[in-house]
């Protein structure tokens, strides 16, 4: 690659907990540039994630971290050319990649949910994903389970 790598933008923090994270999710989430409706549902499915798990004694916040890092995949497939064979090679993923994956997969997984509004469905799958189960999370156990399975051929790493 010739050009220079462009600089990576400063995300600034969400008004309401004050956490970058939080905005580059809410980011993901939106739809034509329609952030301030992505932040009412974000905070709408954090109120009932809060409404839900009462008995857990943990912030929110803390609960869709912590189901963030249940769907967060440490390895991926990639396809890579070899003598006019295409194999499945595992290889590790970087920490910004894991990052977008793991959001992307949880708002598919959410939108594909039963259920009346985003809100209750973010909740219902942030909530699922913080009890490891759920599509997000059976997403990411399918992707290790491909890498476990291609691991013979991991010395095309490129």
């Amino acid at each position: 690659m010739r050009k220079t790598k462009p600089k990576k933008r400063i995300i600034l923090p969400d008004p309401k907990f004050n956490d970058p994270f939080v905005t580059r999710f809410v980011n993901n989430m939106m739809f034509s540039g329609k952030k301030s409706i992505a932040y009412d549902i974000f905070y709408e499915a954090m109120d009932i994630v809060d409404e839900k798990m009462k008995k857990e004694e943990k912030a929110s916040l803390d609960i869709f971290k912590e189901a963030l890092d249940n769907v967060t995949p440490q390895v991926e497939v990639k396809s890579r050319r070899v003598g006019g064979a295409t194999f499945q090679v595992p290889m590790e993923v970087r920490a910004d990649r894991k990052q977008a994956i793991s959001m992307k997969n949880l708002i598919q997984f959410a939108r594909k949910r039963p259920g009346k509004s985003m809100g209750e469905k973010l909740a219902a799958e942030t909530i699922a994903a913080y009890n490891n189960e759920g599509g997000a999370f059976k997403r990411k156990e399918d992707m290790h389970r491909m890498a476990e399975s291609n691991k013979a051929f991991a010395h095309f790493r490129f």
